[in-house]
């Protein structure tokens, strides 16, 4: 997710550049053969180019409508289950108490309750964001050289260390064993808090309205994974996209044998009076067909790269950042060292992951 405006215009124009060269060159190239060379049947009426511009731009904010949607929803999936999490750790550590267990217990051994299921909540975080971070065969993101420079650049967490090495740091080994052997490793995670919490309820460590109440966050927990999976799971219709894809090279090929006899008519009017101009205003043709094309292929761009706003892309939803931010103020509020408590990711190029 983008933290600073001065990274837009700049990194985009990177970004878009072979693209960019492209339609410079070929508008050039049209206008040295129309020009130079006589080629004067390299003309479309204007009219027809500029209703296929028009039918181009809606179809173009529908994909980024659809697309900017896909990311707010999941950005407000995952506000949820910031406040969901905070409340997990806010229940069970005033929930969990020895007060009216049926053994004697410690306070070290509730305390070891109490940390168990926190950090298995932070393995649940860790196991969804890696699935998250999963290439699924309709993501296009990593297909674009580009965008894979800057994959290769931005050091995205789930690619940088195994889900097996993060899960360590949570779980005891063969409750590692146990959710690696599962195909929804967060599910399973779920599942084994549950089952923790109903033993804690035979011991009497939680009474029966705080089971209640643990099971119902867990209900929630499973809700909005869900939500998160069917965003992750179901792509951006195809037809949509592609159509999108054929329209605007449609477009932004035609736009140079439209734009080029346009030029050539102010250029002749501008010859009477401004001969020295009029000479050269055709050329002008070739930055200002360069900076529409931009503008209407760049748009397609972001609107494709946000059909999947878990990929990694600068425009994503900053899972990683996200969940890390909430095991530190879940194992702050556990009292835990500050020099044991993980950093947060750090933001590459003004960039959260």
């Amino acid at each position: 997710m983008l933290t600073k405006e001065r990274y837009s215009i700049k990194d985009m124009v990177i970004w878009t550049r072979k693209e960019t060269i492209f339609f410079l060159v070929y508008t050039f190239l049209i206008t040295v053969m129309y020009e130079v060379f006589g080629f004067t049947f390299l003309e479309i009426p204007w009219t027809p180019v500029a209703l296929i511009g028009t039918a181009v731009a809606f179809i173009l904010g529908f994909q980024n409508d659809a697309a900017y949607g896909r990311i707010w929803e999941a950005r407000k999936i995952w506000g949820g289950i910031v406040n969901s999490s905070r409340s997990w750790g806010m229940k069970v550590k005033d929930m969990v108490t020895n007060e009216h267990c049926s053994t004697s217990i410690s306070s070290e051994e509730v305390h070891q309750h109490i940390k168990t299921l926190n950090y298995r909540h932070f393995a649940w975080l860790t196991a969804l964001r890696h699935a998250m971070r999963e290439p699924r065969k309709w993501e296009i993101f990593e297909k674009h050289k580009t965008n894979r420079e800057w994959s290769r650049k931005a050091h995205i967490p789930e690619r940088e260390s195994t889900l097996e090495d993060d899960l360590s740091d949570y779980l005891e080994t063969d409750e590692l064993k146990y959710v690696l052997s599962k195909n929804n490793k967060a599910a399973a995670l779920l599942y084994m808090q549950s089952k923790h919490i109903r033993e804690l309820k035979e011991k009497l460590l939680i009474w029966e309205f705080a089971f209640l109440s643990l099971e119902n966050l867990l209900e929630e927990l499973f809700t909005l994974q869900g939500k998160i999976e069917r965003i992750k799971n179901f792509p951006y219709p195809r037809q949509y996209a592609s159509l999108s894809n054929y329209f605007v090279w449609t477009f932004l090929l035609l736009l140079p044998l439209g734009l080029v006899p346009e030029f050539a008519d102010i250029d002749e009017g501008l010859l009477v009076d401004f001969p020295k101009i009029g000479s050269m205003f055709i050329w002008l043709v070739v930055p200002f067909c360069g900076i529409v094309s931009w503008v209407f292929h760049t748009m397609m761009r972001i609107g494709t790269v946000g059909e999947n706003p878990f990929e990694g892309s600068a425009n994503d939803v900053p899972i990683s950042t996200i969940s890390r931010a909430i095991e530190i103020d879940m194992r702050q509020l556990l009292d835990e060292d500050e020099e044991i408590i993980p950093k947060q990711f750090p933001e590459e190029y003004d960039v959260q992951m």
